[in-house]
């Protein structure tokens, strides 16, 4: 029963998922500063056992793979390409438009959005080779704490 954190890399801010792939759900999804990615590892570490961390290849993802290299065989670096565009799409899979508001374009609902956790999801989804079912009962539509 692996639990794995996934992670969508950048310069200010990172996507994080936490998911339980035997009951194949999503545990935790947050959008956090760059700096605080180390620390919310070790926490998130304390908290699960066999825990696998998978990093996109993408922006600053070197640097940060260099210091998260106390996880030795437990850090999985994977492909990120297109994940932030495919994002767009998966987050109406999530959070469906409705009534008359699914008339308007797409592209309005998603101005000032953070899509970077649900990058990481994508980018455990993709590892793992199958789509997680998302709970909709989410207090924040961008999962932003």
């Amino acid at each position: 029963m692996t639990k794995y954190i996934s992670i969508d890399p950048g310069k200010f801010k990172c996507g994080l998922v936490l998911a339980d792939t035997e009951y194949e759900r999503i545990l935790k999804a947050i959008v956090i500063e760059s700096k605080l990615l180390v620390q919310n590892i070790k926490s998130f570490r304390k908290k699960h056992e066999n825990l696998k961390v998978i990093i996109g290849n993408g922006t600053t993802s070197k640097e940060h793979a260099n210091s998260l290299s106390f996880l030795g065989k437990d850090l999985i670096i994977v492909e990120e390409k297109n994940t932030t565009y495919r994002a767009k799409s998966r987050y109406f899979e999530i959070f469906p438009i409705k009534g008359i508001k699914r008339f308007l374009p797409k592209d309005f609902f998603l101005l000032n959005l953070n899509l970077d956790a649900i990058s990481a999801l994508i980018i455990l989804e993709d590892y793992l080779n199958f789509k997680f079912i998302v709970s909709t009962k989410r207090k924040s539509r961008t999962w932003m704490k």
